[in-house]
């Protein structure tokens, strides 16, 4: 289920241009190449796709997690109107 879930994800999210954050991270890249050797910039650059993609999992995790509660409140929508129980019941 995970799966068809992350492709719902992937054809309604669209990510944001973020231009300014871009040509920010541009900028500090160029300044860790003239000050950093090849190793370190090594090191440095895979901690921030580390840090991306842990961003881009909590991203997908989060929209899995608000799809499946709009999917329960849907069911439980459903059997308040099928008048299996009272709305005001379940919630005060």
């Amino acid at each position: 289920m995970n799966k068809l879930l992350k492709a719902l994800y992937d054809s309604f999210y669209e990510r944001p241009s973020a231009a300014q954050l871009k040509a920010e991270i541009e900028r500090c890249h160029q300044a860790l190449i003239e000050k950093l050797d090849k190793p370190e910039r090594r090191l440095v650059l895979q901690i921030i796709d580390c840090k991306d993609q842990i961003a881009e999992d909590l991203s997908i995790d989060s929209f899995i997690c608000g799809f499946r509660l709009a999917w329960k409140l849907s069911q439980e929508l459903n059997m308040y109107d099928k008048g299996r129980f009272a709305l005001t019941d379940w919630v005060e």
